[in-house]
């Protein structure tokens, strides 16, 4: 398998994970709050990369501090603006808009960087922004400050893509990668203190929760993102992170609700599930060598 093949591999599983932490998350922000709950997930996942990569540590420098930051704070920027909008418009509005992050990645690349994109990324986009459409059940048509707070969170991360993709090159991706985790922990844990906080009751639930969105969806996660970026387009990393809410509507028609329920499927979903499936599909084809 090629290096490329390897790492778009790596990038499923990563949104497989990260599909699976919806209906966790959503099980345990009755017991906290959203910024208690991001806090202490990032928090977990910099104590444990910690732990594993300690001896890298010795080799930060001024350039990965920097880097890292500037990638945490995009990574942390697109939570609190998603969270906050989230209070002014629906859940089907934030995941449509959120979702044309898919559709920055290409265009900031050639407005910003001079990058072209091929064929075959340009159609997968296109089928998978439409499947988002479907997924999220379309959009109400108006433009409020959740609409525009939402917008500034898809904004957020597709730049979270493009500077890993800018920035790993020449760096350990590793030791940015703590960084950038490292570092939206303390802007969490910062909007934590100032919007006050309420007694948190520890649970087997809560425990289980922080460790598959802490470890394996954060420490594990957002460092590998860094790490096999290296070796493919960040066009094609935000196609396949459209996958996160496929996997995540898998996991809920699965795993129950607090209310002891699951996701009822319909036949939108299904058409937006098969159309980002087809374009992700797509995006790994060479379209003008088939045609020839």
């Amino acid at each position: 398998m090629s290096r490329k093949f390897k790492s778009d591999i790596l990038l499923l599983c990563i949104t497989i994970v990260w599909g699976s932490t919806f209906i966790l998350m959503k099980n345990v922000l009755d017991s906290m709050s959203t910024f208690q709950f991001l806090s202490l997930r990032f928090i977990t996942a910099t104590i444990v990369l910690l732990l594993i990569f300690h001896k890298r540590i010795k080799f930060l420098n001024l350039e990965i501090i920097k880097y890292g930051c500037l990638i945490g704070l995009m990574l942390s920027g697109s939570l609190v603006f998603q969270v906050l909008g989230l209070n002014f418009t629906t859940a089907s509005n934030s995941s449509f808009i959120t979702s044309l992050n898919v559709l920055m990645v290409p265009i900031f690349l050639a407005i910003f960087f001079k990058r072209k994109t091929s064929l075959s990324s340009v159609i997968g986009v296109i089928l998978a922004f439409l499947g988002m459409f479907f997924l999220s059940g379309g959009l109400n048509f108006k433009f409020t400050f959740g609409e525009f707070l939402t917008l500034l969170c898809a904004i957020c991360v597709a730049f979270q893509i493009i500077f890993i993709d800018r920035f790993v090159k020449n760096q350990d991706p590793i030791l940015i990668g703590i960084v950038q985790i490292a570092f939206s922990s303390i802007i969490c844990s910062i909007i934590w203190i100032f919007t006050g906080s309420k007694h948190i009751i520890f649970s087997y639930n809560i425990f289980i929760t922080l460790f598959v969105t802490g470890v394996l969806g954060t420490a594990l996660a957002f460092t590998g993102q860094t790490f096999v970026q290296k070796f493919t387009s960040p066009t094609h990393t935000a196609l396949i992170f459209t996958l996160e809410p496929v996997f995540g509507l898998l996991f809920a028609l699965i795993i129950p609700g607090s209310n002891g329920t699951v996701e009822i499927l319909t036949f939108s979903k299904v058409i937006g599930c098969s159309l980002i499936l087809v374009g992700t599909i797509i995006s790994e084809l060479n379209l003008i060598k088939l045609s020839k």
